[in-house]
């Protein structure tokens, strides 16, 4: 079933048949990539079929080591690696795959992932960043829950207690009969600027450039010193949303380059080969595809 999305996104979406380059363009700055998806086999395979029928095809079905290897070959220098937890229980296994995954390939720093509102949901991101993750992911479309629910605030009190990013899924799109809440209802932006507000100290990040609200994220990025967005699947011209080309420039040292890789649909570096059409100042490159990701992760990139 085709689902109607706000200013004209519709899932499911086609593939793209386009072509990938080989490495990523020499005249680039260094690149990392802060949004890499990591998930045990199953799990990998599970996400690929709910994608292969609601969302768009992918194009990359490649497994946890196969990824970094895939991205390490292109010329991807560094890999921010996230998962969410779909249910209750599941979170302290996931945080154990991906701190193992991130322990065999220096170029990886893995998050943890928690599921909102369960038991011991702090205590399970506080042995999680003591084992040596770097972060948390959470995504509301996915969890069912809204950024200022009550039940977020043991997740959001360890994070800040372990000066860690959180990275959530909180903007509104893509909307999708498939997800069990309305996403344009627990999605909205106002209610994440309730957490900025709550938790001055909480470093959180919004992927996809807070889709589709981007008039909304570009007034809470002036606003709040503990904002950050990253870019994944919006540079592409690939949906039929765009978002305002001010937004990039606007704090250029609060905009992080990600990908979503491998659950595309598209060539791995169509991002990378649509940046110029976004009319970036040179000296804001090195920041959009590297820099704010060093900084904001710790990364050590050597």
């Amino acid at each position: 079933m085709t689902t109607p999305c706000a200013d004209g996104m519709r899932l499911p979406l086609p593939a793209a048949d386009d072509a990938e380059g080989a490495h990523v363009d020499p005249r680039l700055p260094l690149v990392v990539d802060a949004h890499v998806h990591l998930f045990a086999p199953k799990l990998f395979e599970a996400i690929w079929r709910w994608f292969d029928t609601h969302g768009w095809p992918i194009r990359y079905k490649l497994q946890a080591d196969q990824v970094v290897e895939f991205l390490r070959a292109r010329g991807v220098r560094h890999m921010v690696a996230l998962h969410y937890a779909h249910k209750a229980g599941m979170a302290e296994a996931m945080n154990d795959f991906m701190r193992e995954t991130a322990a065999r390939h220096p170029d990886v720093t893995g998050l943890a992932t928690v599921f909102p509102g369960e038991a011991g949901s702090g205590a399970i991101v506080d042995r999680a960043i003591e084992s040596g993750l770097r972060g948390v992911k959470l995504h509301c479309h996915v969890q069912c829950f809204a950024p200022d629910e009550d039940r977020l605030a043991d997740v959001y009190e360890a994070c800040v207690r372990h000066d860690v990013p959180l990275v959530m899924h909180a903007g509104r799109e893509p909307k999708s009969d498939a997800y069990k809440v309305d996403t344009h209802a627990v999605c909205a932006a106002e209610r994440t600027a309730r957490v900025l507000a709550a938790y001055p100290r909480l470093k959180l990040c919004v992927p996809h450039l807070g889709a589709d609200e981007f008039d909304d994220y570009a007034r809470l990025l002036e606003r709040h010193d503990n904002l950050w967005l990253d870019t994944t699947m919006m540079l592409g011209h690939y949906f039929g949303i765009e978002p305002p080309h001010h937004l990039l420039s606007m704090r250029p040292s609060r905009i992080l380059y990600g990908t979503d890789f491998p659950n595309l649909p598209y060539a791995w570096d169509r991002e990378l080969q649509h940046l110029e059409s976004w009319g970036m100042a040179e000296h804001d490159l090195p920041l959009l595809l590297g820099e704010n990701a060093r900084q904001l992760f710790g990364l050590s990139l050597g």
